[in-house]
């Protein structure tokens, strides 16, 4: 537990306003569109979970299910292909309470390192995507992954920290629709078992709170 107290909690006071400025900078260049990933793909797809053995205490890593789950595929500034651009995938899936949780995968790297570390790439699947930040859990700091492993398939994998990267499921997208009035919200949208650190939320929170208000969300 001492990893992310380390790492986040010194990030998370000048990392809120740094986010929240550049989205509120974008924000006021894109008044309608969002202010990042302002354009994407929406898909249809199945999550397919295998659950976790022996079980880490996390609900949404230890159960085996398979889920309709909505993705959408996207470049986070909007440059236009071939120019390189940090790729990123949201993915909503269902909550057994009929709620829905949220997760952010953002291209970056796979190493101890380097998972934590947002990297540019030219193409969408290119690169593995994290979730970047680490979510709380009763294992310790879980990291999120999902990289490309045949078309319209792709691995879903987790690590407790800086350790190795486990399989837990795989996705399988549909074909590709036009982009939806669907907004992602990691802060707001939880799963079972994976809570934000304290530090993450004031991390993220800022940016969220401008990105809503370019959307006049509460």
């Amino acid at each position: 537990m001492s990893f992310p107290s380390r790492v986040l909690s010194g990030a998370a006071a000048g990392g809120g306003a740094v986010l929240s400025a550049a989205t509120q900078a974008v924000a006021a260049v894109r008044p309608v569109a969002k202010p990042l990933h302002p354009r994407g793909d929406i898909r249809h797809a199945t999550l397919r979970r295998y659950g976790v053995e022996p079980s880490l205490g996390v609900a949404f890593l230890d159960t085996a299910s398979t889920d309709d789950v909505l993705v959408r595929e996207s470049r986070a500034v909007g440059l236009p292909a071939p120019l390189p651009d940090v790729q990123g995938l949201a993915l909503r899936v269902p909550n057994p309470d009929g709620s829905h949780g949220d997760l952010l995968f953002a291209s970056t790297g796979v190493g101890g390192l380097t998972r934590f570390l947002l990297v540019p790439s030219r193409a969408l699947y290119a690169r593995p995507m994290t979730t970047l930040l680490p979510y709380a859990t009763a294992a310790g700091p879980v990291l999120l992954a999902v990289r490309a492993a045949g078309e319209n398939r792709l691995d879903l994998r987790f690590a407790v920290g800086r350790g190795p990267w486990r399989p837990v499921g795989e996705l399988e997208l549909s074909d590709r629709h036009s982009d939806e009035a669907v907004s992602f919200d990691p802060i707001r949208n939880t799963l079972p078992g994976l809570a934000q650190y304290a530090a993450v939320r004031r991390l993220r929170e800022p940016a969220y709170s401008a990105a809503r208000s370019s959307r006049n969300e509460e």
